[in-house]
């Protein structure tokens, strides 16, 4: 029986992506397209390109947490909004909220293909603990 598309995703999220190599092509489509816009405008990432962003992770920090707070599924296309923490090599005792992000994603052939997801940075002013609990996760 195949995951649904949302199982898929929440899967994802729910790995340890930076301590095992495996989970980006257990996870991510050969084809995957990401079309991220943050602070430094439009990135546009392959498969290849997010294998080297979590091998630059892997290098810089400790360990890596992922809060997710929304997961919603419509078809072949799931909606997820989350919160990276972070530990640094130099501070492993300090866990540091780095981003928001809310990504959609496709799933293809039981993997994810196509994201387009918009990020944030923490800042002193966020609201985390009124505007983060979870929903349908």
């Amino acid at each position: 029986m195949s995951k649904s598309a949302k199982e898929v995703v929440r899967r994802f999220y729910l790995s340890d992506v930076l301590n095992d190599k495996s989970v980006l092509d257990k996870y991510f489509h050969p084809d995957l397209e990401l079309l991220w816009n943050s602070t430094n405008g439009l990135t546009i990432m392959n498969h290849g390109d997010l294998v080297n962003y979590f091998a630059e992770m892997r290098r810089t920090y400790d360990d890596l947490r992922v809060e997710v707070s929304h997961i919603l599924e419509d078809g072949e296309y799931v909606t997820v909004r989350y919160k990276y923490y972070i530990k640094t090599i130099e501070n492993p005792d300090e866990e540091l909220g780095i981003a928001h992000f809310m990504a959609i994603w496709q799933i293809k052939d039981g993997k994810i293909f196509r994201g387009h997801q918009v990020s944030q940075p923490v800042t002193d002013n966020d609201d985390t603990d009124g505007s983060y609990h979870k929903v349908k996760v």
